[in-house]
């Protein structure tokens, strides 16, 4: 009965129906940025495709797979300033993509370049962390350390519904709310942790709701609503502005693909359960429909759309396959501005023996 009491303050946020139709109340935007989300959901859509198709043909390495959630990525990356510290897990490139990180860059990450790592200098970006859940403490820290030293940037930090089962989530969440530190924790509650179901990862019916354990704000949305996605991150982001300390966010969505590329979810997931949330509950869909009600979407600017993706991630490919390949003393390379005395020494010794 408890359990149920604490679901029920934890609703659904919507602002677009499976249909497309309003069903809330729409966010502030133009017309011109209604678009723009579109087409950077269209653009991360082709962008996972082509990464599965090069790790196909041999030319990429293990690759995790987002399609299905570019609304929970793209929504939420449209409310941060690129002042804003961003730790991310590694099935976020759509996001960060949207947030300034070059395409090619994003590609380089399954090509194994120590490249991918070094991020562009006017982006607060953190090189792309694989233990699950980590992230979190992370982003903890560049948030309190922008709060102590009056910056006025916050940090949100991204990952999956399985590192809510790892002791840094609670960790995480428990010291942000004692300090009251301006981070976001965004869960994709993709309904997955590789082959684990959700209703097996924890027996509370939300993620949400473990906010209460921690005195903070949390919020439950529908993560194939891309203006709702926005919506909600929006209102996170100016309560952590003004001092309201930490909110954890679970948007619902879904993996349509495989964890990663070696990874076969026919072996443990329903045909049936895919197929209704590929059906019926796909956010470009979704997102299209409400934008043609709104009598802003035809065929020709989604065929320009398309072209401009495809031309745009074609000439990336180009751009990550003609880098030189990397030898191997650059791993001392972009982790510290400067470099320890033993690294420098470490990496003279790994060059004479190359």
């Amino acid at each position: 009965m408890l359990t149920k009491t604490i679901a029920d303050h934890y609703p659904l946020v919507s602002v677009l129906d499976e249909h497309g139709a309003i069903c809330g109340t729409l966010p502030d935007l133009s017309s011109e940025q209604w678009i723009g989300l579109y087409a950077w959901m269209v653009k991360a859509r082709a962008f996972d495709q082509k990464m599965i198709n090069l790790q196909r043909q041999g030319r990429v390495g293990t690759y995790a797979p987002f399609s299905g959630q570019e609304a929970a990525q793209i929504g939420s990356f449209a409310a941060l300033d690129q002042r804003d510290w961003i730790t991310t897990s590694y099935r976020e490139l759509a996001g960060l993509m949207y947030h300034g990180l070059p395409i090619e860059q994003a590609m380089l990450v399954s090509m194994g370049h120590p490249d991918a790592g070094n991020m562009p200098g006017h982006l607060n970006i953190f090189p792309i962390q694989i233990i699950i859940a980590a992230q979190l403490l992370h982003a903890v820290g560049t948030a309190w350390a922008s709060k102590l030293k009056g910056e006025g940037s916050i940090s949100v930090t991204y990952f999956g519904d399985g590192a809510t089962s790892e002791g840094d989530f609670h960790e995480a969440l428990n010291l942000a709310s004692v300090q009251q530190i301006p981070v976001i924790f965004f869960c994709q509650n993709n309904q997955w942790a590789i082959s684990l179901p959700a209703s097996k990862q924890m027996a509370t019916p939300t993620i949400a709701q473990k906010a209460t354990a921690y005195g903070i704000e949390g919020v439950r949305v529908d993560g194939n609503d891309v203006l709702a996605v926005y919506q909600v991150m929006k209102t996170a982001v100016q309560r952590a502005r003004r001092g309201e300390g930490p909110t954890l966010i679970e948007a619902v969505t879904y993996r349509l693909g495989s964890h990663s590329t070696a990874d076969d979810p026919t072996r443990y997931r329903d045909h049936a359960e895919w197929k209704e949330w590929k059906e019926n509950r796909d956010p470009l869909n979704r997102y299209r429909t409400f934008l043609q009600h709104q009598g802003l979407w035809h065929e020709e600017m989604e065929r320009d759309i398309q072209d401009q993706a495809k031309q745009e991630i074609e000439a990336a490919v180009v751009k990550a396959e003609s880098l030189p390949k990397a030898v191997p003393t650059t791993v001392f390379d972009h982790v510290f501005e400067t470099m320890p005395k033993r690294f420098v020494q470490q990496k003279e010794e790994m060059q004479r023996y190359m």
